[in-house]
């Protein structure tokens, strides 16, 4: 229980505080520094803001007491040789200097107490607070505790008055140096991904030679890997032939003894096999190099699957792969990071069950990641049911407490968290609350998908209210508490698969359809001819955000060149062209909304380029923008463009062109893929051109539908969308019926006669 101390003792609180705190410093910075973590020379920085950190808001600390966190992981290379906090923040004019401080304090530990003058009230106010390192371990936890008073006397804890706030531009900054890490194949995926580093990935591929169709296929499944391990964070990657980077880490593929050879400086021995081996940087000491190999492609395939699917359990130096099966097959929509469509999900297998509890009259939001399969048809439908069982501590006496329900910071729906005044009594009350203090609650929610995006977000929140006692009366109790149950559920399972394509948005946001089996075995990658590090940069980091969409590493992609495309008709293709080396783009013309060979431009333009305001409709025949205008013109071939459509070869396939004038314009698209602040719009329709940081979508045309409907709603969706048929079975029903009545009652009519 926390309550306001007579103004009397506070002189006496504030002392103990100070000399308790200065105590727990002191005891820190004599603290040593690991055995196993010896620094190194060559020391660097590293600035990470809140916003990275997660807190994409700026910090709202409100009431006499009140705080706010982030989260933050130093590399398992790196020790901190220093950490300092650039804090940028705001505080109310009415605070008193005397009684008002930000604590800033990392793992629990009080790094530094920032006095609130009020010279410097209601203004922006930027401190740096020096961090020991010795606060710093492997995962840590920052804390900024606002602590806020107005008067000397009697005064309201939740007043207007107490408010300060943290920027999310604040910055943290670590002085760090590396920790050389020892060469074996269990520290993997290190340190080419690890969880504890916030930034982008950012990893280079090292060919031995020109890499083949089957090295790209291997240089794949590592890349989605490692984009699948990446997640928010990102990952791009870029490709070279036979040169070791000066600086870092990368992996590299080797593909026959000869290749081998051209890599003298990593001094490989003899393959053998399928080999995998981890080994330092040979122009980089602190950076490491994972080498792929194989006598055949083949083999170099087989070694990036192990890597791919089993690197956890690689032991030593150097692995040689002597067998590799797959368990079980993938199945449609079975993507780790996916909801599951054929059964209830409990929120518990969202979320670590820990954030699921809260504490506090206003604790902030419950969060659950939802990444909902792309093409769930929600024509018609009443929304997903939310089973939410939830738990809460009852105020003897409230009137506005309440837990809301949002999707994607649109409200659905609040129930109210009656006090033990507005509940019924006796026997039921007292058996709900034998066991703890805490009241178990029920209800259903259903949350609508029409404009739910894949990646969406669940949001609950416990709003207690603050009753007021009266002058002087006003305490605050610190045993408000509120838990969603982790058997609470969400059931997909009532949603058909359907989908009108083409829509590079589903394709930026889930990686549809290419994702829809995880391991991409329904998927072809169609390579330019003569094709070099531009393409390959660009196809690895595709590669790489198709895995971060499913969670899983492409190990069953196909990569092919346009004179094999039949080899892979009944695949959904995603093609990749730059500078007019793709042949596929002069035999597909009549497909496409846009074509720019030899100086010649043509788009096809639609009113999806007028529109200013979100352009999605529950109803696929609503989202329809076909070309009305044809723009064509001469000039310079640099264009950057991504475009959908049925493939040719096969019905109900797609197809997904990202293409380019120029093979470094590539690396527009993908930058458009991977997305970021620096973007206002994103990938839609048909077709979106990009320049620099600019999207522009200038084509929706829906021209088919892929998967399947029940029967019922077929017959309903049919219907719907042609106004002959609905006339026509509406007259059909009306004779029917007709003749059933007229037979019924001639068959009456005839029984009373005889």
């Amino acid at each position: 229980m926390i309550m306001k101390s007579h103004p009397s003792r506070r002189p006496f609180m504030r002392l103990a505080c100070s000399v308790l705190c200065l105590a727990t410093v002191v005891h820190n910075a004599c603290a040593a520094t690991p055995a196993d973590a010896t620094p190194v020379a060559g020391s660097y920085s590293r600035d990470i803001t809140l916003k990275q950190l997660g807190h994409l808001e700026t910090m709202n600390l409100q009431g006499v007491e009140s705080s706010d966190s982030v989260d933050f992981s130093v590399r398992a290379d790196e020790v901190v040789n220093g950490a300092s906090l650039v804090l940028d923040y705001s505080y109310s004019p009415a605070l008193l200097a005397d009684l008002s401080q930000i604590n800033v304090l990392v793992n629990d530990q009080v790094a530094a107490s920032l006095a609130l003058p009020k010279d410097g009230a209601g203004k922006p106010q930027q401190q740096v607070v020096t961090i020991a390192p010795q606060l710093i371990t492997e995962y840590n936890h920052l804390r900024l505790q606002f602590i806020g008073h107005y008067t000397m006397e009697c005064e309201d804890p939740q007043h207007s008055s107490l408010w300060a706030k943290i920027n999310s531009s604040s910055q943290l900054r670590l002085s760090v140096s590396p920790v050389p890490l020892k060469d074996d194949l269990s520290i993997l995926p290190m340190p080419f991904f690890d969880r504890r580093d916030a930034s982008q990935v950012n990893l280079p591929f090292v060919f031995a030679k020109a890499p083949g169709n089957g090295t790209l296929e291997a240089a794949g499944a590592l890349s989605s890997w490692v984009g699948a391990l990446a997640g928010y964070r990102g990952a791009r990657f870029t490709s070279s032939v036979g040169e070791i980077p000066q600086k870092g880490s990368a992996i590299v593929l080797v593909e026959g003894q000869e290749a081998a050879h051209s890599l003298a400086s990593l001094g490989l021995s003899e393959l053998k096999g399928p080999t995998v081996t981890l080994m330092a940087n040979p122009n980089d000491p602190h950076g490491k190099v994972l080498i792929v190999a194989g006598r055949t492609a083949a083999e170099l395939k087989l070694a990036a699957d192990a890597v791919a699917l089993g690197s956890k359990a690689l032991v030593g130096n150097s692995v040689v792969i002597d067998h590799l099966d797959a368990l079980s097959p993938r199945k449609p929509y079975d993507a780790p990071n996916w909801l599951p469509s054929d059964r209830p999900v409990r929120l518990g297998e969202l979320i670590d069950t820990r954030k699921l509890s809260v504490s506090g009259y206003n604790p902030g939001y419950i969060t659950v990641p939802l990444h909902l399969p792309p093409d769930l048809f929600n024509w018609r439908e009443n929304g997903v049911p939310l089973d939410l069982k939830y738990r809460y501590t009852p105020q003897q006496e409230s009137t506005n407490s309440s837990l809301l329900v949002s999707l994607n910071d649109r409200f659905m729906k609040s129930m109210p968290l009656p006090s033990l005044k507005s509940l019924d009594g006796g026997d039921n009350l007292l058996a709900m609350l034998k066991k703890d203090e805490s009241l178990p609650r029920e209800a259903i929610v259903r949350l609508p998908l029409d404009l739910a995006p894949a990646r969406s977000q669940l949001q609950l929140r416990y709003m207690f209210d603050y009753v007021k006692q009266g002058q002087c009366r006003d305490i605050i109790i610190d045993n408000m508490r509120g838990l969603i149950d982790p058997d609470s559920s969400l059931d997909l399972s009532g949603y058909n698969h359907y989908i009108a394509l083409p829509n590079l948005g589903v394709f930026n946001d889930s990686g549809f359809p290419f994702t829809r089996l995880a391991d991409l075995s329904q998927s072809a990658v169609v390579m330019p001819d003569n094709s070099g590090p531009a393409e390959w940069s660009a196809y690895l980091t595709v590669l790489g955000r198709l895995g971060l969409s499913s969670g899983y590493p492409a190990t069953a992609v196909t990569v092919v060149q346009a004179d094999a495309v039949q080899s892979v008709r009944d695949k959904d293709l995603l093609v990749l062209a730059s500078g007019g080396n793709q042949p596929l783009l002069s035999q597909w013309a009549d497909h496409l909304p846009v074509n720019g060979e030899g100086g010649n431009h043509r788009f096809n333009i639609s009113d999806l380029a007028l529109r200013v305001r979100d352009w999605i409709s529950p109803d696929p025949q609503a989202n329809q923008r076909k070309p009305r205008v044809t723009v064509t013109y001469s000039g310079p071939d640099s264009n950057t463009y991504l475009a959908g459509f049925e493939s040719p070869l096969t019905a109900k396939r797609s197809v997904v062109v990202i293409a380019s004038g120029r093979p470094e314009g590539l690396s527009d698209a993908t930058d458009a893929l991977i997305g970021g602040e620096q973007y206002k719009d994103t990938l839609q329709g048909s077709l979106a051109v990009v320049h620099g940081n600019q999207i522009n979508s200038l084509v929706a045309d829906e021209q088919y539908y892929v998967g399947d409907l029940s029967l019922f709603k077929r017959v309903q969706w049919t219907l719907s969308q042609n106004l002959q048929w609905m006339l026509l079975v509406t007259v059909f029903g009306i004779l029917l019926v007709s003749v059933l009545l007229y037979l019924f009652l001639r068959s009456r009519a005839q029984k009373r006669l005889s």
